[in-house]
């Protein structure tokens, strides 16, 4: 999903599918839900994030830029302008607020949408279906040689390593952390729903009933994402997942009233199976000796991090610009730091330097509040489903901090999606009724008026977002060919690239 036509058509869907509630709503066959209500605090801070993000490329007078952003207003003064924005890159800024827009939509919308025990489930499962199509996709390539990506384009970077559909190994391997995090949530929540058997026959036909079961085969789908994780070699990512696990686990066993033996045999076998029978198959050791190599002398990012610190000094209030790193970063890398970075190795870093203290405290107050709540579920809901999914997310959150670290998973379209959708689901988790109301009907004059302006706002999204990807996408093939000729190799150009 890291690609201009590809997060465009990301956008679009996603546009296009809050546009069809709006008109169910308009219809009265949809409602605002109590979910949405109980989130309203968190949705605040996704629309002040927004009208953060769109302060950042309004054209300001020179002066205030200046008062705010000193070094901005001082790259922009060699032209003599009497409006400048407070984004050095204005036009990766816009991409940013597209992709921000998508994201909080997507929130918004499981929220609104996943009304029901059955349509959280069906949310769970697709997520745990995604995880186990990468796992199996990553573990047969590389397990037969075949080094093919997304689409089968032939793999670059990375080859010999588990990638699944992703460029970055890195990345597959925070996809994974998450889509894991959501199949153990579901284990959990299948525990204690079995029978009390009383002889050795019954036990049998129990044992024969749990494997046929579809817990046996969850099990098994974590099992393929957890050799898919281990293939991709990938440091954090083990580290990540398996530190996420145990301090999830704690927190439920301190925090549920209604754990019992069964929750703690489930995580020790977890851990145990997956660390010494999956990872002794599959390589586990060979992630070890990366670990155990790891040194300051070899690690290049804790370099690029130091060269981003006055960086962040020069932006420290309100930041480069969303989507900037990459254009501003170049005037702060030392000759020592080789290559090109289009994103920071943290994306702590990088949100920091793009948007400012600011847009950090700004997500950093939405994560947290979200924390809160999901701990809040795990303490307070009794339904075994509910209590699964605050799991799944306080271990995806707990996982994904930790990665975040040392990687730039959530500047990847696919993963920061996912994360969102998860932050939503947590809510969820914690505000979803135990009954579902139907008592639909249409909005008032006035909500008609505000839902036909927030669909026209939509449509107009939607052509953005599309003529940009489109724009995008033909300046690569351009950039491609003009490539091909300077090198002397037309008859490589195909048009089907």
């Amino acid at each position: 999903s890291n690609h201009a036509w590809a997060w465009a058509l990301m956008e679009v869907w996603i546009f296009s599918l809050a546009l069809f509630w709006l008109w169910q709503y308009l219809r009265g066959k949809a409602q605002l839900t109590p979910v949405f209500y109980k989130a309203i605090p968190i949705l605040v801070i996704w629309l002040v994030w927004l009208i953060y993000v769109t302060f950042q490329i309004i054209p300001l007078p020179y002066f205030l830029v200046e008062l705010l952003s000193p070094q901005a207003a001082e790259v922009y003064a060699f032209t003599n302008p009497s409006l400048i924005t407070l984004s050095v890159d204005p036009y990766s800024t816009g991409v940013g607020l597209l992709k921000s827009l998508s994201y909080v939509l997507l929130f918004t919308l499981t929220l609104l949408m996943v009304n029901n025990r059955t349509r959280l489930l069906w949310v769970a499962y697709a997520l745990v279906f995604s995880g186990l199509f990468q796992a199996i996709y990553a573990t047969l390539m590389t397990s037969y040689g075949l080094e093919y990506g997304a689409f089968f384009h032939e793999k670059i970077h990375n080859r010999g390593l588990a990638t699944g559909t992703f460029i970055n190994r890195n990345h597959l391997a925070g996809y994974l952390e998450m889509c894991l995090s959501v199949g153990i949530g579901l284990l959990i929540a299948q525990l204690g729903q079995g029978s009390q058997d009383t002889n050795w026959r019954e036990r049998f036909v129990g044992v024969l009933a749990w494997i046929l079961s579809p817990k046996m085969l969850l099990r098994l789908s974590l099992v393929f994402m957890v050799i898919a994780l281990v293939m991709t070699r990938s440091r954090m990512g083990n580290t990540a997942f398996f530190a996420s696990m145990m301090v999830a686990g704690v927190i439920a066993l301190r925090l549920s009233r209604h754990a019992n033996r069964a929750t703690v045999i489930l995580l020790v076998s977890l851990i145990v199976i997956d660390i010494f029978i999956v990872g002794s198959w599959f390589g586990l050791q060979k992630v070890k000796e990366r670990l155990v190599e790891t040194n300051m002398a070899t690690e290049a990012r804790d370099e690029v991090n130091v060269d981003i610190l006055p960086y962040w000094q020069d932006y420290f209030l309100t930041g480069s610009g969303l989507g900037s790193f990459y254009t501003t970063f170049p005037r702060y890398q030392s000759p020592e730091v080789d290559g090109f970075y289009d994103h920071a190795h943290n994306d702590y870093l990088e949100v920091a330097t793009e948007t400012g203290i600011i847009g950090l405290l700004l997500l950093g107050i939405a994560v947290l509040l979200t924390i809160g709540v999901v701990l809040d579920a795990q303490y307070r809901r009794h339904d075994s489903l509910n209590r699964g999914i605050a799991f799944a997310a306080t271990m995806a959150i707990t996982a994904l901090l930790i990665h975040s670290t040392v990687d730039f998973n959530l500047q990847i379209p696919a993963n920061g999606a996912t994360f969102m959708l998860i932050l939503a689901l947590a809510w969820v988790a914690r505000y979803l009724p135990r009954k579902t109301t139907h008592d639909s009907k249409p909005p008032s004059r006035l909500g008609k008026k505000v839902t036909l302006s927030f669909m026209a706002v939509l449509i107009y999204l939607i052509y953005v977002a599309a003529s940009w990807g489109l724009a995008e996408s033909i300046g690569v093939q351009v950039r491609l060919h003009r490539f091909l000729l300077y090198k002397g190799l037309p008859h490589l150009f195909q048009p089907s690239l």
